[in-house]
């Protein structure tokens, strides 16, 4: 009986193990499957350009926290309106310039799927 039991233990462990490796498995076969077709370059570049992405991304809403936090400080009275204008226009300043590389880097990767 105590066999039958640690049987049963291990086979759902194997089946639990399966499924939560299953997207790392997934991954892998991907690279695998273009470097055997001789595509790992573009898999890479895809990887970097998604990385990047996500990047500019986490960038981007890094950028907008610190502009809440500016209003907030200047509406709670810890900012000058002189403090707050400089610092507000140099906040935006800096959310648009990730804005237009998320654009670029967007467009070009959209181009690169088609």
């Amino acid at each position: 009986m105590s066999v039958l039991i640690a049987i049963i233990v291990l086979g759902l462990l194997g089946v639990v193990v399966l499924v939560l490796s299953g997207p790392l498995r997934a991954g892998r076969t991907d690279v695998d499957g273009a470097a055997a077709s001789g595509d790992s370059e573009a898999v890479r570049d895809a990887q970097a350009a998604r990385l990047r992405l996500d990047e500019l991304e986490a960038e981007r809403e890094m950028k907008y926290r610190e502009i809440r936090d500016c209003e907030l400080d200047y509406r709670t009275g810890k900012l000058s309106q002189e403090d707050y204008e400089a610092i507000d226009a140099q906040l935006r300043a800096d959310a648009i310039g990730i804005l237009d590389r998320l654009e670029r880097l967007g467009t070009s990767a959209a181009g690169a799927h088609d």
